[in-house]
């Protein structure tokens, strides 16, 4: 047992006690002369011994120093513990609010993070005087070091909702770094949050939650059911002016279908273009197209909303796009053109094709977005080495091949562009049965795909193997792992192999559902720069064109009056910029570079809160066997009943009561001293 204080430089107050000895010392016998002309004008004299009077002043004296002594004690906050002050070897005591998007949801009028924020000031409020904690919430730690309660509770009051969630398993490993940089025997965690499904789904490791206690404190409200905008894409990869242009939205109801009908708003430049509804099918989703027109080139601003009121941090989607009717595309060919892809360009605007014989293929392609291979059955190596520096800048370059009379000629033209070899030719009828959803060329425009839809065939194809370095990704694939239509990344930009001809009378690809759209994401990918709906969270960089942007050149974003250089890096002929490392709130952001278009990129919040199914306690308990996990309930939090660790008595309240104890008795024994008869001498 030992004695803390929580503010032992009060303690030096205890120079006070020195005044009331300094007076009774220097408090002196004084005479006062009496005149009187008669003795009927003789007044009344009290008469006090010597021996009583030093007992009075001793009194006195005792009752002073220690009110003084206690009012002193009070201020200085002292405590009695067992374990004393908080040391290297001590349990360390940790609190994490959970202040994702989930937690907006309302218990009653109160948001669920309001609520957390209070029960948590309760639990500090409660702890014994001297208990530092660590804070933490989805942002980065306010401290990496246990604050004062003071600390603490001034921080929860500053807790806001948060755009970058977080795993459980990314707080335990933050918070488990900070015990061992205390050098604590182990850790108890304070979590309070909702307990949504996603975040902890993941089991962590032994390792973090080794010597830790874990006390589950679930906010939750009652049955609540969230619409949200899930993502949204335009129909055709650049934006036209004076036409119709497609915006395909897909929304999600996640519990209860509400009453009121669910309405999708869309606004270009603060303006509204146009409306629909949303009919959810039995698996809460909904896919609608919205139209709208734009008349320049200038960026524009789009903004979808839905109509949730009881959840709104993803009611909101947006997306900037601008016209870039300069997209060139080379098509190098051995024979004539292909009248499939002059028609799939021609379809829209924004697209110049210049076909050209692949034996006089210009110097500089600096001006072309893709660079296409038709019918060849051979590549020379000055065609090779151009193909491979295109490639190097970020440029996309797609290979529709002939049959080859020399197989062995044709691989070994492949391998200089990348890592992979021609093994076989395969003259079997096949029809692709695969389609790589993650594939870039195929992610936007799969939600729109029917169902049942017939995949392309062959009637002949060239077998590939792919070392690790080609970076292979199937889009189209055979049923026995062949690639149909294939992806590699050896460069900075993309290579696209069709693994048959691209005529009608060998297969059926060029009038197939993929054909055009693939080229269109072709062209549109190395061009970059025209379309951006970036996610927080998601580290994922927006691409701008920009050749002249250096360390002397940096792009910066503008926030309001704040002008930030978020992290950025060479790609090809342009810059990935990292947006998401300068912001924290979802919007329309402009990226500005000396000599440079200003860019306007949209940023959204991420949607992995907006499925509010939360996790059965009871079942966590089980899947983290190797965690200490103990299940508060929020009423023993308001009653002050939850479980501390903490065996200590502060006397702070005590030494209240000891001074004025002290002041009363000195007031009552004064009194008491001036109401006692007095003897009259003559």
């Amino acid at each position: 047992m030992s004695v803390g204080f929580i503010y032992p430089l009060f303690l030096v107050a205890g120079i006070a006690l020195a005044i009331p000895v300094i007076i009774h010392l220097f408090n002196l016998r004084r005479y006062k002369t009496v005149y009187f002309p008669h003795t009927r004008f003789l007044k009344n004299i009290q008469l006090r011994s010597q021996k009583s009077s030093q007992l009075r002043y001793k009194w006195l004296l005792m009752l002073r120093l220690l009110f003084l002594a206690s009012l002193i004690l009070a201020f200085a906050q002292p405590f009695f513990s067992s374990t004393g002050k908080q040391t290297e070897g001590s349990r360390l005591q940790a609190i994490y609010v959970d202040n994702s998007g989930s937690m907006s949801a309302k218990k009653g009028a109160q948001r669920l993070l309001d609520v957390a924020k209070e029960l948590a000031k309760k639990q500090v409020r409660a702890a014994a005087p001297g208990t530092k904690f660590v804070l933490l919430t989805n942002d980065k730690p306010v401290s990496y070091r246990p604050m004062p309660a003071d600390r603490v509770l001034l921080e929860l009051g500053g807790i806001e909702l948060s755009s970058k969630p977080k795993t459980a398993k990314q707080v335990l490993a933050v918070l488990q770094s900070i015990t061992r940089s205390e050098a604590a025997k182990g850790v108890d965690l304070y979590y309070y949050s909702d307990f949504q499904q996603k975040p902890l789904a993941e089991v962590p490791e032994a390792a973090l939650t080794e010597d830790m206690r874990l006390f589950a404190v679930p906010v939750r409200g009652g049955d609540v059911a969230n619409v949200y905008i899930d993502t949204a894409y335009l129909m055709f990869p650049v934006l036209q002016i004076g036409v119709g242009n497609t915006l395909v939205v897909k929304s999600r109801l996640d519990g209860d279908k509400p009453k009121e009908s669910v309405v999708l708003n869309l606004k270009v430049n603060g303006q509204v273009k146009s409306a629909v509804t949303a009919d959810f099918d039995k698996t809460g989703e909904s896919i609608d197209t919205l139209n709208f027109r734009v008349n320049d080139a200038a960026w524009q601003r789009i903004e979808l909303t839905v109509n949730d009121l009881i959840v709104r941090f993803d009611d909101t989607f947006r997306i900037t796009a601008r016209s870039a009717p300069n997209l060139s595309v080379l098509c190098l060919n051995e024979g004539n053109p292909s009248p499939y892809i002059q028609a799939a360009f021609r379809a829209y605007d924004g697209f110049r094709l210049s076909n050209v014989g692949i034996n006089n293929a210009p110097a500089d392609w600096k001006e072309y977005s893709l660079v296409i291979l038709n019918g060849c059955t051979s590549i020379g190596d000055k065609l090779a080495a151009q193909l491979v520096a295109a490639q190097q800048k970020g440029m996309t370059v797609c290979i529709f091949p002939g049959k080859a009379d020399n197989i062995d000629a044709l691989s070994e033209s492949l391998k200089q562009l990348a890592d992979i070899t021609i093994t076989d030719l395969d003259t079997a009828t096949e029809s692709a049965t695969t389609v790589q959803k993650g594939s870039k060329l195929v992610k936007d425009m799969f939600e729109l795909v029917p169902e049942n839809i017939q995949l392309p065939t062959a009637n002949w194809h060239y077998t590939i193997d792919a070392g690790l370095t080609a970076n292979q990704q199937t889009v189209l694939g055979y049923r026995n792992g062949d690639p149909y239509f294939v992806q590699y990344s050896p460069y900075e930009g993309d290579l696209y192999i069709l693994t048959t001809s691209l005529d009608l009378q060998v297969g059926n690809f060029a009038s197939s559902y993929f054909f055009a759209p693939f080229l269109y994401q072709m062209a549109v990918q190395s061009s970059g720069g025209n379309v951006y709906a970036l996610t927080l969270g998601n580290n994922q960089p927006a691409y701008l064109p920009l050749g002249n942007a250096d360390e002397r050149n940096m792009v910066h974003l503008l926030t309001g009056d704040a002008d930030a250089i978020p992290p950025q890096r060479t790609k090809g002929k342009g810059l990935n910029v990292f947006v998401d490392e300068v912001v924290t709130d979802a919007g329309f952001y402009p990226l500005t570079a000396q000599n440079s278009d200003t860019v306007f990129v949209a940023v959204n919040q991420t949607r992995t809160e907006s499925q509010l199914s939360m996790s059965n306690l009871g079942a966590l308990k089980n899947n983290w066997k190797d965690v200490d996990i103990q299940i508060l309930d929020t009423d023993d939090i308001n009653a002050g009943n939850a479980y501390v660790d903490w065996d200590s008595f502060p006397l702070w309240k005590v030494c209240v009561i000891l001074a004025l104890i002290m002041l009363a008795v000195e007031t009552l024994f004064l009194t008491a001293n001036l109401r006692k008869p007095t003897a009259a001498t003559e």
